[in-house]
């Protein structure tokens, strides 16, 4: 008799890798993926309704974050990537305690390597308020920033408005001059984007600070240590071809859909409504 598979048998290669962010920030850590390993079938999950996690209690990201990595796993996904700074500071460890046979990817602001790069030791951090006072983000700073100055600063606004699809109007514009400033008064070579929406706005963020700053996100190194993992436990997709993606979202999809269409430059991407 053929065993049955049940929604959580995460074992196979052709099983998807499952995504979740608060809204649209994810899709920068998914497009890496696509890059580096083009025939995995993908799901992302845009929690839009609850949008952004930056300014929420830890105790409400949990409960979302524990909500939907349920939901992706019902989907069969073989692993998660929490492709938000935010869930990743408040609930990586829960998901690991609650969900322990499956792969679970985080994201944190890569100041291992801005200390790496950064020739004159001074180091700015962009960074939600729940990502920049949280327990993870301090003990990166303990661990990598010895003989570094660095300089964070919170940003407020930013995410709205690029889920508001508004990326290079004047009033975006405004909040990263605004919040750029600061930093670059103090000097510094190297900017850590710690939040995964803001690459998306990477090429106005490289202009506004000019070619003596070098940007930093963790989207690429995200997707190797992904692929080293599913590579370790026998989970690679073997191809050919390209591998599918799936949308959902807690928000509105009329909302969402075109936003996710303009990042993923894909004018017949379809997005399904998620009650989670």
């Amino acid at each position: 008799m053929n065993k049955k598979k049940s929604p959580t048998d995460n074992s196979l290669p052709l099983a998807p890798v499952g995504f979740f962010d608060s809204g649209v920030g994810g899709l920068s850590v998914l497009q890496a993926v696509r890059r580096i390993m083009p025939h995995e079938n993908l799901i992302y999950f845009a929690d839009s309704a609850h949008c952004p996690y930056g300014g929420k209690s830890g105790d409400f990201v949990r409960r979302r974050a524990l909500a939907i990595t349920g939901f992706l796993l019902a989907q069969g996904a073989k692993a998660v990537v929490v492709a938000c700074n935010s869930a990743s500071e408040a609930a990586l460890e829960l998901l690991r305690l609650t969900f322990p046979g499956l792969e679970v990817i985080g994201v944190e602001p890569a100041v291992k390597v801005a200390q790496s790069m950064s020739k004159n030791k001074k180091i700015g951090v962009l960074g939600t308020p729940l990502t920049l006072r949280g327990g993870r983000f301090f003990r990166l700073l303990e661990n990598f920033s010895a003989g570094m100055e660095v300089y964070t600063q919170p940003m407020a606004g930013l995410v709205e408005r690029i889920e508001a699809g508004c990326t290079d109007d004047a009033q975006t514009t405004a909040i990263l001059i605004k919040n750029l400033r600061p930093l670059l008064k103090k000097g510094i070579d190297t900017l850590v984007l710690g939040c995964t929406h803001y690459p998306l706005l990477k090429d106005q963020i490289a202009s506004l600070c000019g070619p003596q700053v070098e940007l930093i996100d963790t989207a690429e190194p995200v997707a190797r240590q992904l692929w080293r993992r599913l590579l370790s436990t026998g989970r690679v997709h073997p191809g050919p071809g390209s591998g599918q993606i799936k949308y959902f979202s807690s928000g509105a999809v009329q909302t969402v859909s075109p936003i996710l269409r303009k990042i993923m430059a894909d004018p017949a991407l379809a997005v399904s409504q998620s009650s989670v």
